[in-house]
């Protein structure tokens, strides 16, 4: 095994600092036939596909569509967008006409404890620096949309509240692009009559926002206008919902947002094409890149690697219940990235224990990879498992990997592509295109849109995570039946759950059993058109860690980044 990724002699900012890009205008001619007409270049090596341009490619057939996810994450990491970057470098290898479409990094994680999200070793999308600090300025789009509908709230109230908007019933709540615990919860309007109505108030981090998720499902400029009017801000006395479009708040946010929605095209490091845009996390939110840049990838080329995030539990199942639910998309394969090391550490192992051989606490740990494959399987999508081999992995460790997975009637396929680009992942791309030639996609939803909301959440807990029961106070029911009610109840659920476990309990590692899943609280999000259901003590707005990321990143003299990632 010749991955070098154990020891990681170089840094992935250095590898991607080191590499030679095309000018964006050529990746776009000569991979995607886009002329230099059609884009709106943000310096040499990134710009933004027109929205006209891609209002031209309705007629076109749609590619295969294949969906990267994973295990549930540990700290020894298992390598979902490198493994989506390297994927599509190695169907481009093989000859194939492919391109990957991942989401912009949220800088919360850049300076948190998580690092960057354009990959890594050798398979990276670039500029890298770029796309994981301000990019062309989406994220930043959509947070100063979401705050002035916040302002425009605050306004409405001040100067008469003619809406009768119940202040102590505000749900509307602030937002910014980092991790910032303070602001969880805070009291606004302070300091006197001339600053408002004082009155608790709080911040999500913008990739949690309901403009986010919109932002990322919306089909075009008016589908976006139409849900931003939709979003519920806040009710009245009499508990009656009061919307953005009643504040007449939509079209200016669609102001703000309108080059934003404009998909980002970048290169990997071997100068394939690569959709970045939107961003909402998968633990809080629903997790995918946005629909107009997978649909347009699926029309300029003939496979598309997307990815989801966090574990299948996660990401691929709001990918599915959502984000295919909402557009249509049908994916044709799913693979689900594991690696030896996670699965030990799911097997019971500390960190610095994972590079001796240890077949008992993997065999234990692969449960974890089990209910994964399993979890796909009940959307019919036929699935292939990358092994993202490290250095300390021993061929009696791979191979019960590949034992167990073609117990499953799944196929586990080596990928080195970490170290060597696209070359490491051509046995992965050929076994993909072989699943997709071979076992035909029989794509089916989890649930129906009409399942009450408390079915549809319990099916999720049961059916992906493995939970006995869903439990929640009365005001918790009470709540979700009151939305059931108030015509609600087709919408899908988002399960806002830890991403470090199966459970709602970051502890609990490999496939528990036995437990249940809390629901804390519950939101209806009129614009994105689904309820979040918040399990567990998850947060919305992240804090930082102990040590953040941030403490390793700096500037030399020169001008560049280091420490980033």
């Amino acid at each position: 095994m010749a991955n070098s990724q154990h020891s990681r002699p170089k840094p992935d900012i250095e590898i991607a600092q080191a590499a030679t890009m095309r000018p964006i205008v050529e990746v776009a001619h000569d991979k995607l036939s886009i002329g230099p007409e059609h884009l709106e270049p943000y310096g040499h090596y990134k710009a933004k596909v027109s929205l006209d341009y891609i209002k031209t490619l309705g007629d076109r057939p749609d590619g295969k569509l294949i969906l990267v996810t994973a295990i549930t994450p540990t700290p020894a990491g298992e390598g979902k967008t490198t493994t989506s970057v390297g994927l599509g470098d190695g169907l481009n290898l093989r000859g194939k006409r492919a391109m990957i479409c991942l989401r912009e990094p949220s800088l919360g994680p850049c300076f948190g404890i998580k690092g960057g999200a354009a990959g890594g070793g050798y398979a990276q999308v670039v500029p890298m620096e770029d796309i994981n600090l301000h990019f062309t300025g989406d994220i930043h789009a959509i947070g100063t949309a979401n705050n002035l509908l916040a302002a425009l709230v605050d306004n409405h109230i001040y100067w008469g509240n003619d809406l009768a908007l119940d202040a102590r019933r505000i749900t509307w709540r602030r937002a910014m692009d980092m991790n910032d615990r303070a602001l969880r919860q805070i009291t606004t309007s302070l300091g006197g009559a001339t600053n408002g109505y004082p009155r608790e108030d709080g911040f999500d981090i913008t990739v949690a926002s309901e403009v986010m998720a919109i932002f990322c499902l919306a089909t075009d400029l008016a589908d976006l206008q139409r849900r931003l009017g939709n979003i519920i801000v806040g009710y009245t006395r009499e508990r009656e919902p009061v919307c953005a479009r009643e504040l007449k708040a939509q079209g200016p946010m669609a102001a703000l947002l309108r080059d934003a929605l404009a998909p980002n095209l970048v290169q990997t490091l071997e100068h394939n094409p690569a959709f970045v845009h939107g961003g909402p996390f998968a633990n809080i939110a629903h997790g995918c890149n946005s629909v107009l840049a997978t649909t347009t990838a699926l029309k300029l080329a003939d496979y598309v690697v997307t990815e989801a995030g966090f574990g299948a539990d996660l990401g691929a199942e709001k990918f599915f219940d959502i984000k295919c639910r909402k557009t249509g998309l049908k994916p044709d394969c799913a693979v689900i990235v594991a690696t030896v090391r996670a699965l030990k550490m799911h097997g019971g192992l500390a960190t610095d224990e994972l590079k001796d051989e240890n077949l008992e606490a993997l065999d234990k740990g692969l449960a974890n990879l089990e209910r994964h494959v399993e979890n796909i399987g009940r959307f019919g999508v036929p699935a292939v498992v990358a092994i993202n081999v490290f250095t300390a992995d021993t061929e009696a460790e791979v191979a019960l990997i590949a034992e167990r997975c073609a117990a499953l009637g799944v196929t586990a396929v080596e990928a080195d592509h970490w170290a060597r680009g696209g070359e490491g992942a051509l046995d992965l791309a050929d076994a993909v295109v072989r699943t997709i030639d071979q076992t035909p996609s029989d794509f089916k939803l989890l649930y129906p849109d009409e399942m009450p909301l408390w079915d549809k959440i319990r099916t999720v807990a049961q059916s992906v995570y493995g939970a006995d029961e869903v439990v929640a106070e009365k005001r918790v029911r009470d709540q979700i039946e009151q939305l059931q009610n108030a015509g609600f109840g087709h919408f899908p659920v988002c399960m806002a759950k830890t991403q470090y476990s199966l459970s709602a309990d970051p502890t609990l590692k490999g496939a528990p059993i036995d437990f249940a899943v809390p629901i804390r609280e519950v939101r209806v999000l009129g614009g994105a058109e689904f309820v979040v259901a918040v399990c567990g003590n998850v947060m919305t707005m992240p804090g930082l860690p102990r040590v953040p990321a941030a403490n390793a990143i700096s500037v030399d003299d020169d001008g560049r980044i280091t420490g980033l990632f």
